[in-house]
């Protein structure tokens, strides 16, 4: 894409946003009809399309700070995306039955593939990943409320952002999302409903985004996830509090680059996000996370620590059109978690501890980083049913370090301007 074609780009985002903000004038957001209640005990099937473009003020191939959004100027299918699944009934007050099997294909899969499955059948951008396939269960036994259970392989409940697109207020993603957290597990999850107020979560998994048996594993360590949830005012307050905890380094019988010591050092990923519906217009979102890495080795010889903290903002100026606002700072001050990867295939062989094909990208000193992010999930109107939730998602995005080091474009700049605009079309059948 030539320069004059980036400069269009940009200023077609931001004019678009503009236009959106302009709107924030129109009638407040409306409660749209009850529709009538889906039945829990349907199995479902749904598919998913999401495409995008983001524009860089920078040469580089690769928008530091940015994984499933990293290519400058290049049309990227993230995700063409199938899901069938039963979910369990939310009011069940006996034993209920449920399961989820999700599949997608595109370039989204390059950084969120299970290790061991499907993960090398291809060096091209666009991949095939499996994101959910497991089995649920909601017990009435020890409180009221009863267990919810899963088991299998499943996605994270770390964090505010998710894998899938939909499920997103924006295209590009958070630090936290990229670099601090787990994306999927295998093992069982269990929720314990103690009361309407309090839920306790425990499970037990193979690691980060991992599955079983000598391919699908980086170390032999068990893991697992603990924390509570709280379900405040009505709903309108929820505070979901998560750590996962056990080894996530590569040992070295998994890859050249693995560690002796692995199978026993711990990571301890700890994540906070709290939700507050202020009124129909505004939802406020918090996410707070700390995590711990306790790897030694000679340039680290006191382990890694990351801080971070993510604010945002939503306001639902009508059914068709909400306005999105992200503030973020990540402190990676070991240098241990941000990175950026130049080859389709460089991730996963970077948790492998395998030699990558290109270079990876990233400081040699400990950096803070900080992002603003601004934009907007437009919703036709008039579209047919199965195409509710069909949107267009212009976004600006502001990236530059708070310690002035030099880590974007090439290692050129301490900042870096984005704009990116993506279609999202979710089909139910």
């Amino acid at each position: 894409m030539s320069y004059l074609t980036r400069k269009t780009l940009l200023a077609s985002t931001v004019a678009l946003a503009t236009l959106c903000t302009v709107g924030a004038g129109l009638s407040p957001a409306l409660a749209d009809d009850a529709a009538p209640a889906a039945d829990p005990s349907a199995i479902k099937f749904s598919a998913l399309v999401d495409t995008g473009i983001t524009a860089a003020d920078n040469s580089a191939n690769v928008n530091y700070g940015h994984l499933f959004t990293d290519k400058n100027d290049q049309w990227l299918l993230n995700q063409a995306m199938l899901t069938a699944e039963k979910d369990l009934d939310p009011k069940a007050t006996g034993y209920d039955w449920g399961f989820k099997l999700q599949g997608f294909y595109g370039s989204d899969a390059r950084y969120t593939h299970f290790i061991g499955m499907f993960d090398h059948n291809t060096s091209n951008r666009n991949q095939f990943d499996i994101t959910e396939a497991n089995v649920q269960a909601h017990l009435p036994v020890l409180t009221d409320g009863g267990i919810d259970t899963k088991v299998g392989a499943y996605s994270t409940p770390l964090g505010e952002e998710v894998i899938q697109a939909n499920n997103n207020y924006l295209y590009s993603h958070s630090y936290i999302f990229n670099f601090a957290l787990p994306l999927k597990h295998t093992g069982v999850l269990t929720t314990t409903h103690v009361t309407p107020v309090l839920d306790v979560w425990l499970g037990a998994d193979s690691g980060i985004n991992t599955t079983l048996g000598d391919r699908g594993t980086v170390n032999n360590g068990i893991s697992g996830i603990a924390g509570v949830g709280l379900n405040l005012m009505g709903g309108n307050l929820t505070v979901l509090g998560l750590s996962h905890f056990g080894p996530a380094d590569p040992n070295l019988s998994s890859g050249p680059l693995g560690y002796p010591n692995a199978d026993h050092v711990g990571r301890y990923i700890n994540d906070i996000v709290t939700t507050y519906k202020l009124s129909d217009a505004w939802t406020l979102i918090n996410e707070l996370n700390y995590t711990r890495e306790d790897l030694t080795t000679t340039a680290q010889p006191h382990g890694a620590n990351a801080y971070a903290v993510a604010q945002y903002a939503v306001y639902a100026v009508n059914p068709s059109l909400s306005l999105v606002g992200r503030g973020e700072i990540f402190a990676d001050p070991n240098h241990f978690f941000v990175s950026g990867f130049q080859g389709n295939n460089d991730f996963v062989d970077y948790e492998r501890g395998n030699y990558t094909a290109q270079t990876v990208l990233g400081p040699t000193q400990g950096t803070t980083y900080s992002e603003i992010t601004f934009g907007a999930n437009i919703k036709p109107a008039g579209l047919p049913a199965m195409l509710d939730g069909a949107m267009i998602r212009p976004e600006v995005r502001y990236d530059t370090t708070l310690d002035g080091h030099k880590v974007y474009d090439n290692l050129t700049t301490s900042n870096q301007f984005t704009a990116s605009l993506d279609l999202v079309i979710p089909v139910s059948f």
